[in-house]
C-alpha cells in the first residue's frame, strides 16, 4: 500500500509541475490559465498528502473556485486576448536560466543532505490549530492582508467606473 500511495503522490506532484511549466511558458494566455487549473488541484492533493485537509479545501475554494473564475472570465471579457502570443525573448530565457539552475541544484542539495523521518508523524486536525494562529500570534497581518484586499477591490471598482464613464 505503501508503493501505490508514493506512486499517486509523485503523479500529482508531476501534474501540478508540468501543469506550471504551461503555465509559464506556453505563448497563450487562455492555455496558460487553464493549466493553472490543474497546477491549484495538484496543490490541493499535495496538501491532501501532508494531511492538511482544510488547505486542501480552502485551496480548492479559493484558488479555483475563486481567483481562476475571475482570471478566466478576464481573459474572456478583454478583448482579443485570448488569441494574443506572449513574446519571448531568447536572452530573457537564458538569463532567467542562471537563477532557476542555481536554486534547483540548491534545493536538491536540501533534498538529499536533510535526514528525513523514516516513520510516520502521528497528524493532528489541522484547523482548530490554523484558527488559534490566525487569531493570536498571526492576527495582525493577518488583518492587514484583509485590508490590502478591500483596498484592491475598492480600487478596481473605481478604475472600472472611471473607464466606463470615461467609455460613454
Amino acid at each position: 500500500m505503501e508503493i501505490v500511495s508514493q506512486i499517486i503522490f509523485w503523479i500529482f506532484v508531476a501534474i501540478t509541475v508540468g501543469s506550471a511549466a504551461v503555465v509559464v511558458f506556453h505563448p497563450r494566455i487562455i492555455y496558460s490559465a487553464f493549466a493553472l487549473l490543474f497546477t491549484f488541484f495538484g496543490v490541493a492533493a499535495l496538501y491532501v498528502f501532508l494531511s492538511a485537509d482544510f488547505l486542501a479545501a480552502s485551496q480548492v475554494l479559493i484558488y479555483v473556485g475563486g481567483i481562476l473564475t475571475l482570471i478566466i472570465f478576464g481573459v474572456f471579457l478583454t478583448a482579443k486576448i485570448t488569441t494574443l502570443d506572449i513574446p519571448h525573448h531568447t536572452h530573457q530565457r537564458y538569463i532567467a536560466l542562471i537563477p532557476l539552475v542555481l536554486l534547483g541544484v540548491g534545493l536538491w542539495l536540501v533534498v538529499l543532505t536533510t535526514p528525513w523521518p523514516s516513520h510516520t508523524l502521528s497528524t493532528a486536525p489541522t484547523t482548530q490549530r490554523i484558527g488559534e494562529l490566525l487569531l493570536t500570534k498571526y492576527l495582525v497581518p493577518f488583518e492587514l492582508a484583509s485590508i490590502l484586499l478591500l483596498a484592491a477591490l475598492i480600487g478596481a471598482m473605481r478604475l472600472a467606473r472611471y473607464y466606463r464613464k470615461r467609455e460613454d
